[in-house]
């Protein structure tokens, strides 16, 4: 299986467990890699037969942002299946970062992986 991938997005949103963290936008940062079969857009030149990493990042950014977590791994599970069902995406390996969490740390987070290659 193919993959295409998404580094780096970049969301402000709200999330986390004090009460601090619930009065302020905080990023978070997604890199996601999603199955795919790229073979027929590769033979026909056509966006029509492969996965549009631009919807999906604009269909996670609008989520995202209008949404509040208490936790990193809901927003993991939230996504993974927004990105499984809605773009029929068979397989994805999700990692979600809250930059700057933990002091000392460049970031933190979780990384799942959903669905069979």
């Amino acid at each position: 299986m193919d993959i295409i991938y998404i580094r780096d997005l970049c969301i402000e949103t709200t999330i986390g467990i004090y009460d601090w963290e619930r009065e302020i936008k905080q990023t978070v940062s997604l890199n996601v890699e999603m199955g795919h079969d790229i073979r027929k857009a590769a033979a026909t030149d056509d966006i029509a037969y492969t996965l549009n990493y631009k919807a999906v990042a604009k269909r996670l950014i609008a989520f995202i942002e209008a949404s509040e977590f208490l936790l990193v791994e809901t927003m993991a599970e939230q996504c993974a299946q927004i990105i499984r069902e809605e773009f029929k995406v068979p397989w994805l390996k999700l990692q979600v970062s809250k930059p700057g969490a933990v002091r000392g740390s460049r970031d933190v987070g979780v990384i799942i992986e959903r669905g069979e290659r």
